[in-house]
């Protein structure tokens, strides 16, 4: 596997830690997971793709 630099200081990246040089970098990025600052694009809601509500089951179908 051909070497990459690590995605958040350009250095080179290590094994052990891979993609990332160290386990600071490493964590850093898990933070940035963590507090939101990635974010995966996607629908907000199915409501808004039928116009319906949601289906799923009701409290009165549990009895």
């Amino acid at each position: 596997r051909p070497k990459r630099p690590c995605p958040e200081c350009g250095k080179p990246s290590v094994r052990e830690h891979y993609p990332f040089c160290s386990t600071r970098c490493k964590d850093i990025d898990l933070n940035r997971w963590l507090k939101g600052a990635y974010v995966i694009p996607g629908r907000d809601d199915e409501e808004e793709e039928d116009g319906g509500p949601k289906q799923g089951p009701s409290s009165t179908d549990e009895q």
